[in-house]
């Protein structure tokens, strides 16, 4: 392209010079450049064709325009010309006739003549009138425009121009422009009014005005200050019906509420100033006005005790020669009211106040409460409350607003507390009720949606792992994430952290699931915005208390408190939290009872997921109160006393439940929302639990009633061979061997092992005890349940059932004991229910009696030898059945050192980790140690 650009550019220099272009070029090349420039030259003659069509076209309008103004100016001067020749022939005549008054000015005028130049200084002075209103009217001096008005009104009168006379007028017959004048000077009195009583609606303005606009209603409309008082005060009640239906919203709220306020302050002033009179005897304050309505009339109607008032045309009186011929009535007019203005008596302006603020308080109150709809936070409520505090409280600080409502009023005007602080409660309380409401929805449906997650979901096409840590609490525990241990975890000791900082290792302690975990912190950080939101409304911990004097005293002249409402506002969110509480308790109750119905028939119950929902479910009722600290904020709020840390609450619970009175209200509020949540959590274990114990149990009562000989020889265990001497009745000694089992049969061991296994699955050290008790209890009386029907069966004696031999019998009375101990908890012997329950005994008796009671009286103490050592034996691998109390439990004296290494081998040296469950040699030291490990279990489950 730059090369085409160049030979363009060189055979265009080439055409200046015809020799040169046919030597550098041939004939074809020559052709193509005439072609080049002739194709140019068309180019050019089309650009050229627009561009002059359009110039001639402006040149056509130029020379137009010139031809016009011509014309004008010809015009201009031939009307310039005209004048001068009439203004010519004017001035002789015009001198002619100024010449004869000048010389008789010293002689006096005749009558007719002075009355003649009267009415017309008259008729000049109507004409120049109406454009000293309009002007007086701009600049908003309504009262010199009603002065100005009511003077036109007198020239009216004594040139007989009013239309209501029925005298014959000759001036208007001779001056035709007059009767526009009456008829434009009659529209003047409609005009002044509206414009005054426009003005008494503007918030903004002096008391000077404000009285003026009053004298020109009371002048025009020839009233009373009663009624100009009723004025007053209607428009002021206009202004505010307009200032509370403005449609501006939002950021303005803010700016009407002190609009309003100010209003209402500057009308209680104004009146003060200008209706107050202060009774006789009493000096006038000269930083608080009073009666200048009254004393504006007595100026300008000239009924001052001292003299006159101030004439209406005092000013114009130096503007013209003219003037000297007004009649005096003109020269002093000064208005007259019908009435005297006698002043309004304190009952009748306080009574009327009074009334006037009873008839407008319905209109704030609406007013406020549709302006309220537009702030839909607690931090906006509170802007408003403060702002207007803050207007109060400087209009307060002044000593002279306790004077004029002490005057007007004989009590102090409580513009909070009578028509603002109930409104914005009820704001607040919708406000509240509106959020808790939306957190409740809010979180049914996260509930709904978790639930319907664990349903949809199996063991073995699960993706995610929360769901499988959900379904197998197990693997979540044992199971290693970065979020095991806090960040600063090597540097910063356990007492130093923040009491909310919780690690992941706490998480997994807790038995507290991700999906637990996910549902309280959406649930949390909802509360803690509402929480958030509301605590703008509230005191701050360094306002609650003021200490100081000088706070104290600014909380003094304040013009109202505005936390007052505190404790209102905080019960309200205490109720709202709790009636969220239950609202969830309720959906998990609605969603347990009906897992409950379904669950009871189902078959594989252990692996359904409507089990996982419930154990869900019962984890998030446990979880919910510590992992949702602003709930707890919520219902206890922010004094002190709740700020304690939880070891002191467990410290006064430790004291006794006769103490529980000392606790506050608010805290014992808190406990009993935590066992509301404890008894839901119970309720969804007790689902969990009772499907276990039914599919267990209902495994074990199958093997137990398992009759033929295969079966019982299958479940039979290790039986222990003992020797025993006896005396006969010789007196020699007999030895002597017999059988007794040590071991429980196969499927009694495979029940617990399952049972703690299913436990285990669940997190099994954080189940609640009640939980734990009760399936254990459903346990044992299943495993009764079972016993007696295999009794009930023995008794039929069935044709080809293995009947209930000795050893049989001595095996099925050793498991019962052993199931009878395991599964009955230490806190049932505690609490004086050790006594085996009557249906056991009565299992225990009928066994018994198929022994034979001389081998039964031999077999008995061995037999419970046996079974100690075996529920020590097994007191660790059927740990979270037999739980930490029957852990460790010291042996009996009755041992020797012989038997000792048939529980836990021994330990051959001293032992260097205290945690190990191994033995010393010493018995000294091994009952220490036992000691010590019985007095850390026990300070552990306390």
């Amino acid at each position: 392209m730059a090369a085409m650009a160049t030979s363009t550019a060189l055979k265009r220099l080439d055409l200046r010079d015809p020799a040169a272009l046919f030597e550098t070029h041939g004939a074809e090349e020559i052709r193509g450049l005439e072609r080049q420039v002739r194709a140019e030259i068309e180019h050019k003659k089309e650009e050229l064709r627009p561009m002059v069509g359009e110039r001639y076209r402006d040149l056509i309008e130029a020379a137009d325009s010139i031809g016009h103004m011509r014309r004008c100016a010809e015009g201009l001067v031939d009307a310039v010309k005209a004048t001068e020749r009439y203004c010519a022939r004017l001035r002789p005549a015009g001198s002619a006739a100024s010449r004869p008054p000048r010389a008789p000015q010293p002689q006096p005028q005749p009558p007719s003549q002075e009355k003649f130049y009267s009415m017309a200084a008259q008729i000049k002075l109507l004409l120049e009138i109406p454009e000293k209103i309009w002007s007086s009217m701009e600049a908003s001096q309504y009262l010199h425009a009603t002065q100005l008005y009511l003077l036109c009104c007198h020239l009216h009168s004594l040139l007989q121009l009013d239309s209501s006379s029925s005298q014959y007028s000759p001036i208007l017959s001779r001056f035709p422009i007059l009767i526009r004048q009456v008829a434009a000077a009659s529209h003047f009195r409609s005009t002044i009014l509206h414009e005054s009583k426009m003005l008494l609606k503007c918030q903004a303005v002096s008391d000077q005005a404000v009285t003026e606009a009053l004298c020109s209603i009371m002048l025009l409309e020839e009233s009373s200050p009663r009624q100009a008082l009723t004025d007053f005060l209607m428009a002021r009640k206009a202004t505010i019906q307009t200032l509370l239906n403005q449609p501006n919203h939002g950021s303005g709220i803010k700016a009407q509420f002190c609009s309003l306020v100010e209003l209402l302050a500057t009308t209680l002033n104004q009146a003060h100033a200008l209706f107050y009179t202060l009774p006789e005897g009493l000096l006038p304050d000269p930083s608080l006005p009073c009666g200048l309505l009254f004393s504006t009339l007595e100026t300008i109607t000239g009924q001052h005790p001292t003299g006159k008032g101030i004439s209406v045309l005092q000013g114009e009186m130096k503007l013209g020669s003219w003037f000297r011929h007004l009649p005096s009535s003109v020269i002093e007019f000064q208005p007259v009211l019908r009435t005297l203005a006698h002043p309004i008596s304190q009952e009748y302006l306080r009574d009327t106040l009074q009334k006037w603020i009873t008839m407008c308080n319905e209109d704030i109150k609406n007013g406020i409460s549709n302006l309220l709809l537009y702030v839909k936070s607690m931090k906006g409520l509170a802007g408003i409350r403060d702002a207007v505090w803050e207007l109060l409280t400087n209009e307060s600080a002044s000593h002279s607003w306790e004077v004029v409502c002490r005057r007007l009023l004989d009590k102090p005007l409580l513009f909070w507390e009578d028509m603002m602080q109930q409104l914005f409660l009820e704001r607040l309380q919708t406000l509240t009720k509106e959020g808790f409401e939306s957190i409740s929805s809010s979180s049914k449906e996260l509930l709904v949606s978790a639930l319907q997650e664990l349903e949809n979901s199996t063991s073995n096409s699960t993706s995610n792992k929360h769901i499988l840590f959900e379904q197998n609490m197990s693997l979540f525990l044992w199971h290693e994430s970065p979020s095991d241990l806090p960040s600063d975890a090597a540097w910063v000791s356990v007492a130093n952290r923040p009491h909310l900082a919780s690690s992941g290792l706490s998480m997994k302690a807790q038995a507290i699931s991700p999906c637990v975990q996910n549902f309280c912190t959406a649930l949390d950080s909802k509360l803690k915005v509402k929480l958030d939101d509301l605590l703008a409304y509230l005191p701050s911990d360094d306002t609650a208390l003021p200490k100081d004097a000088t706070l104290m005293q600014q909380a003094k002249n304040s013009a109202f408190d505005r936390y007052a409402d505190a404790g209102t506002v905080q019960d309200m969110l205490r109720i709202h939290s709790m009636a969220c509480v239950k609202y969830i308790m309720d959906c998990i109750q609605a969603e347990l009872q009906s897992i409950e119905g379904v669950v009871q028939g189902q078959e594989d119950v252990l692996h359904s997921t409507k089990l996982h929902t419930a154990l869900f479910m019962a984890r998030l009722c446990q979880s919910l109160g510590e992992l949702c600290p602003h709930l707890k904020q919520c219902i206890v709020g922010r004094s002190k006393i709740s700020e304690k840390p939880a070891r002191e609450t467990r410290a006064v619970k430790k004291q006794g439940k006769g103490r529980a009175q000392d606790l506050l209200p608010v805290q014992a509020q808190w406990q009993e929302v935590k066992e509301l949540l404890l008894q839901q959590s119970v309720v969804g274990y007790r689902v969990w639990s009772s499907a276990v114990v039914k599919v267990l149990t209902h495994g074990f009562t199958q093997s137990l009633l398992l009759d033929d000989a295969g079966s019982v020889l299958a479940t039979a265990t290790n039986w222990e061979e003992l020797e025993i001497q006896e005396e006969t009745e010789s007196g020699s000694s007999i030895t002597s061997k017999i059988r007794l089992p040590s071991q429980p049969s196969w499927y009694v061991q495979s029940f617990l092992f399952s049972l703690c296994e299913e436990i285990n699955r669940v997190g099994g050290h954080t189940l609640p005890k009640v939980t734990l008790q009760e399936m254990l209890k459903n346990c044992m009386v299943q495993v009764v349940t079972a016993y007696e029907k295999l009794s009930q069966e023995k008794q039929m004696k069935k044709e080809g059932a293995f009947p209930l031999t000795q050893n049989w019998v001595l095996q099925l009375l050793y498991d019962l004991r052993y199931l009878s101990v395991v599964l009955t908890t230490k806190q049932e012997m505690k609490s004086g229910h050790s006594k085996p329950d009557s249906r056991t005994e009565k299992v225990t008796d009928h066994l018994e009696a198929l022994i034979d009671p001389f081998d039964l009286d031999v077999f008995t103490p061995y037999l419970n030898s046996n079974l100690n050592l075996l529920v020590q034996r097994t007191s660790v691998l059927f740990g979270l059945v037999t739980g930490t109390e029957n852990q460790y439990t010291p042996r009996s004296s009755t041992f020797n050192s012989q038997e000792a290494h048939n529980i836990l081998p021994l330990a051959s040296s001293q032992i260097r980790f205290g945690l190990l469950p191994l033995s010393m040699t010493s018995t000294r030291k091994a009952k220490s140690t036992s000691r010590g490990v019985e007095t850390k279990a026990q300070d552990a489950i306390h």
